[in-house]
């Protein structure tokens, strides 16, 4: 299975952490990594996913090979910038979403419009556009790397 994982360039400790548990997670199960194949979060979970032997897959937003983090097995350039958004949120069965700014938030919005299964980590909360207060129920909470990729699998395969 791929899952794509999307959060931050840049990256707290906690939102570190727990990039590499999934990453470890992710490919511990044997499923391939997708995500931008940069820095912060991105680089943290492909490090998890080649620690516990994962294949690691790195869309980038340039043509520029020196941009992709040493975790990356299949860097992809594209040149398109942040069109790549895209992309990563399409190329996985399942998207992982672990805090981010907001191109962590096109992604997640790419991924619901393309019917992928959007699990969160400690990232953005949507809400209903017409003011409801109650969260759009399409992305899945998490509270551990566990059940993030549990939940990203069930839904992928479900």
């Amino acid at each position: 299975m791929r899952i794509s994982v999307i959060g931050g360039q840049e990256a707290d400790e906690q939102a570190s952490r727990m990039a590499f548990e999934v990453g470890r997670e992710i490919g511990a199960r044997g499923h391939v990594l997708i995500c931008g194949g940069r820095t912060g979060v991105m680089r943290e979970a492909c490090r998890g996913a080649k620690e516990s032997g994962g294949i690691t897959v790195g869309i980038l937003p340039g043509d520029d090979l020196g941009d992709v983090n040493e975790f990356v097995d299949i860097p992809l350039p594209t040149g398109i910038g942040y069109t790549r958004n895209v992309l990563v949120a399409r190329a996985g069965e399942a998207v992982i979403a672990i805090d981010g700014q907001l191109g962590t938030l096109s992604e997640i919005a790419f991924a619901l419009i393309s019917g992928r299964p959007v699990v969160g980590l400690g990232t953005w909360e949507l809400r209903d556009g017409n003011g409801v207060e109650a969260p759009i129920e399409r992305v899945e909470d998490a509270v551990s790397a566990v059940d993030a990729c549990e939940a990203a699998v069930a839904a992928a395969s479900g």
